[in-house]
Protein backbone atom coordinates (compact mmCIF):
# COMPACT_ATOMS: atom_id res chain seq x y z
CA UNK A 1 0.00 0.00 0.00
CA UNK A 2 1.28 3.46 -0.89
CA UNK A 3 0.02 6.68 0.63
CA UNK A 4 0.34 9.84 -1.41
CA UNK A 5 -0.04 13.08 0.51
CA UNK A 6 -0.70 16.29 -1.36
CA UNK A 7 -2.10 19.76 -0.95
CA UNK A 8 0.67 21.47 0.95
CA UNK A 9 2.05 24.85 0.01
CA UNK A 10 2.75 28.39 1.10
CA UNK A 11 -0.08 30.37 2.65
CA UNK A 12 -0.38 33.53 4.69
CA UNK A 13 -1.45 33.43 8.31
CA UNK A 14 -5.21 33.18 8.53
CA UNK A 15 -5.45 31.28 5.27
CA UNK A 16 -6.61 27.76 4.52
CA UNK A 17 -5.28 24.61 2.92
CA UNK A 18 -6.75 21.18 2.30
CA UNK A 19 -4.46 18.18 2.47
CA UNK A 20 -5.31 14.89 0.82
CA UNK A 21 -3.93 11.42 1.40
CA UNK A 22 -4.74 8.83 -1.23
CA UNK A 23 -4.07 5.13 -0.78
CA UNK A 24 -3.10 3.01 -3.77
CA UNK A 25 -1.59 -0.34 -4.54
CA UNK A 26 -2.55 -3.92 -3.98
CA UNK A 27 -5.18 -4.41 -1.28
CA UNK A 28 -5.25 -0.67 -0.60
CA UNK A 29 -9.03 -0.50 -0.78
CA UNK A 30 -9.50 -3.37 1.62
CA UNK A 31 -6.90 -2.09 4.05
CA UNK A 32 -8.26 1.45 3.86
CA UNK A 33 -11.65 0.18 4.92
CA UNK A 34 -10.62 -2.23 7.67
CA UNK A 35 -7.81 -0.39 9.40
CA UNK A 36 -9.59 1.39 12.17
CA UNK A 37 -7.59 4.52 12.68
CA UNK A 38 -6.01 6.89 10.19
CA UNK A 39 -4.34 10.12 11.00
CA UNK A 40 -2.20 13.10 10.23
CA UNK A 41 1.05 13.90 11.98
CA UNK A 42 3.41 16.79 11.47
CA UNK A 43 7.04 17.54 12.07
CA UNK A 44 8.40 21.05 12.30
CA UNK A 45 12.12 21.76 11.86
CA UNK A 46 14.17 20.49 14.80
CA UNK A 47 11.06 19.17 16.53
CA UNK A 48 9.64 15.73 17.07
CA UNK A 49 6.81 14.40 14.98
CA UNK A 50 3.49 15.11 16.68
CA UNK A 51 -0.08 14.00 16.29
CA UNK A 52 -2.40 16.42 14.53
CA UNK A 53 -5.64 14.47 14.16
CA UNK A 54 -7.02 10.96 13.86
CA UNK A 55 -10.22 9.44 12.55
CA UNK A 56 -11.62 5.96 13.04
CA UNK A 57 -13.51 3.87 10.53
CA UNK A 58 -16.66 4.86 12.38
CA UNK A 59 -15.90 8.53 11.98
CA UNK A 60 -14.80 9.34 15.51
CA UNK A 61 -12.21 12.08 15.50
CA UNK A 62 -9.48 13.29 17.81
CA UNK A 63 -7.44 16.47 17.56
CA UNK A 64 -4.39 17.96 19.13
CA UNK A 65 -5.32 20.86 21.37
CA UNK A 66 -3.32 23.21 19.18
CA UNK A 67 -5.54 22.60 16.13
CA UNK A 68 -8.97 22.07 17.70
CA UNK A 69 -11.58 24.30 16.13
CA UNK A 70 -9.34 25.07 13.16
CA UNK A 71 -8.62 21.72 11.51
CA UNK A 72 -11.08 19.07 10.36
CA UNK A 73 -10.16 15.50 9.46
CA UNK A 74 -12.35 13.37 7.23
CA UNK A 75 -12.15 10.22 5.13
CA UNK A 76 -13.87 8.87 2.05
CA UNK A 77 -13.61 5.09 2.03
CA UNK A 78 -15.08 4.88 -1.46
CA UNK A 79 -12.17 6.93 -2.78
CA UNK A 80 -9.53 5.49 -0.41
CA UNK A 81 -8.72 9.05 0.56
CA UNK A 82 -8.37 11.00 3.77
CA UNK A 83 -8.44 14.77 4.10
CA UNK A 84 -7.31 17.48 6.48
CA UNK A 85 -9.03 20.83 6.11
CA UNK A 86 -6.88 23.47 7.77
CA UNK A 87 -8.35 26.89 8.46
CA UNK A 88 -7.07 29.93 10.32
CA UNK A 89 -3.53 28.77 9.78
CA UNK A 90 -0.80 30.12 12.01
CA UNK A 91 2.98 30.34 11.47
CA UNK A 92 3.40 27.66 14.13
CA UNK A 93 1.50 25.25 11.88
CA UNK A 94 4.48 25.26 9.53
CA UNK A 95 5.70 21.67 9.22
CA UNK A 96 5.86 18.63 7.01
CA UNK A 97 2.55 16.84 7.32
CA UNK A 98 2.42 13.05 7.13
CA UNK A 99 -0.57 10.80 6.75
CA UNK A 100 -0.67 7.35 8.23
CA UNK A 101 -2.84 4.29 7.91
CA UNK A 102 -2.89 2.55 11.26
CA UNK A 103 0.69 3.70 11.98
CA UNK A 104 1.80 0.87 9.69
CA UNK A 105 1.81 2.80 6.44
CA UNK A 106 3.06 6.36 6.00
CA UNK A 107 2.89 8.89 3.22
CA UNK A 108 5.94 10.80 2.06
CA UNK A 109 4.87 14.08 3.63
CA UNK A 110 3.72 17.38 2.24
CA UNK A 111 5.19 20.71 3.31
CA UNK A 112 2.96 23.40 4.75
CA UNK A 113 4.49 26.83 5.21
CA UNK A 114 2.52 29.59 6.88
CA UNK A 115 3.95 33.08 6.61
CA UNK A 116 3.24 35.81 9.13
Amino acid sequence: VQLQASGGGLVQAGGSLRLSCAASGAASGRLFSIINTMGWYRQAPEKQRELVATITSGGSTNYADSVKGRFTISRDNAKNTMYLQMNSLKPEDTAVYYCTLGLSFWGQGTLVTVSS
